[in-house]
């Protein structure tokens, strides 16, 4: 690439005179020269070379301090208004998320509630209950006793124990059973027959009928004759005599029946299905027990007739114990959305406030069975479950049969 380039040379001089003095017929003259510089042009050519930007690590490191040094002092000459926009920022940020997680917590869990017409309700819902009650009235006690007969006590056994089979027919109960044949507690078909749950009890199936009120007993490594007849308070002879035993040298796994006891409350609690589950399977919260608390507004106790279980929208809920739905409605007032289902045996239980009901009344629900889904209709502060516990139309403590 040729480029041409203009260039100063040395200056010539010239000279311009200024006459100071004349005119006409002036005979003296004087001037003044002035010299001043006049550049001639001249014109040469070269060729110019490709320009190289060289990088090197310390051309780098050059720049980089540079950069740092300029923000060093920028830092320097603004930091109170960086640490005031840094501070600002800060509280923003933690007032969104503040917010977000208020929020969150205000829709997910509940707070104390003030309701309206309490009273009525409940004891219409008391009513409702009672009646469900009626209509599958408890025949045994909590020993497992049955009501209308002598309960278990000590007697002389000195017949061996024999056994018969009986089908069970469509409609049959373990009490029912028990009483035609002459039984006075219902342990003794429940631990004979090893039922684990008399709710699935179905038509068809065998059971060994013993002639004697009484429970299986497995021996165990380490047990004697006598040991076991001092745990359940029965003489040896009767032992002996029972189970039709000629020697007292027991093996383990030996199976012996002990006549003229019962199986422990919660042993029978659990064969009968007494024991519920929780009806809320997924993560929530206790936002409120059973029993008098004080009104957080006015101060006043008031009776809460069951426990809260704070959770989202959605949330499922299960039956907690098998039984047949017995009622699906709404309760503006209290409860919204509900479900309340009869479990046999007295039990009943309710289940308020759903945001949607997936059981139908009259349905037969296992325990598990997905009913509803958790809202917060009714007289609700945010989404909860109302879990209410009855037996023989009278409250419960749920926490006192939850499992």
């Amino acid at each position: 690439m040729e480029i041409i380039s203009y260039v100063q040379d040395k200056p010539r001089e010239k000279r311009i005179h200024f006459s100071l003095f004349g005119s006409g017929r002036v005979k003296a003259e004087k001037s003044i020269s002035l010299t001043y510089p006049v550049y001639l042009p001249e014109f040469r050519s070269f060729s110019a070379k490709k320009v190289r930007n060289t990088i090197s690590f310390r051309s780098v490191l050059k720049s980089l301090g540079s950069a740092l040094t300029l923000s060093g002092d920028f830092l320097k000459s603004n930091i109170k208004v960086i640490s005031i926009t840094l501070l600002l920022a800060v509280l923003a940020v933690s007032l969104s998320v503040g917010s977000l997680k208020l929020h969150s917590f205000s829709i997910n869990h509940t707070g104390p509630l003030e309701l309206e017409g309490e009273s009525l309700d409940i004891q219409n819902l008391n009513k409702l209950m009672a009646s469900f009650a009626l209509e599958g009235s408890k025949e045994y006690d909590e020993a497992g006793n049955l009501l209308d007969m002598k309960g278990l006590e000590s007697e002389v056994f000195t017949q061996p124990v024999t056994y018969q089979t009986y089908k069970v027919r469509s409609g049959d109960t373990i009490s029912g059973i028990a009483i035609k044949f002459g039984l006075r507690n219902i342990s003794t078909l429940i631990s004979v027959n090893d039922i684990g749950n008399v709710r699935q009890l179905a038509a068809g199936q065998k059971l060994r009928i013993p002639s004697v009120d009484g429970i299986i007993y497995t021996v165990k490594k380490g047990d004697s004759l006598n040991g076991i007849s001092t745990k359940y308070g029965i003489s040896l002879d009767n032992l002996l005599d029972v189970n039709d035993l000629t020697k007292e040298t027991l093996t383990a796994g030996q199976q012996l029946f002990i006549p003229g006891v019962g199986l422990d409350a919660g042993t029978l609690r659990n064969a009968m299905g007494e024991l519920f589950t929780m009806p809320i399977a997924a993560k929530f919260r206790w936002s409120s027990p059973y029993g008098y608390r004080a009104d957080p507004f006015t101060g006043v106790k008031t009776f809460h007739t069951g426990t809260d279980m704070a959770c989202p929208t959605g949330t499922p809920i299960l039956a907690s114990m098998s039984g047949r739905v017995m009622k699906v409605g709404t309760m503006h007032r209290i409860y919204g959305n509900y479900v309340i289902i009869d479990h046999g045996n007295g039990y009943q239980t309710l289940y308020a406030h759903m945001s949607k009901v997936i059981a139908a009344k009259g349905q037969w629900v296992s325990q598990g069975t997905r009913i509803g889904l958790v809202g917060s209709t009714g007289y609700s502060t945010g989404p909860h479950l109302h879990f209410t516990v009855y037996k023989n139309g009278k409250l419960v403590d749920p926490m006192s049969v939850l499992k």
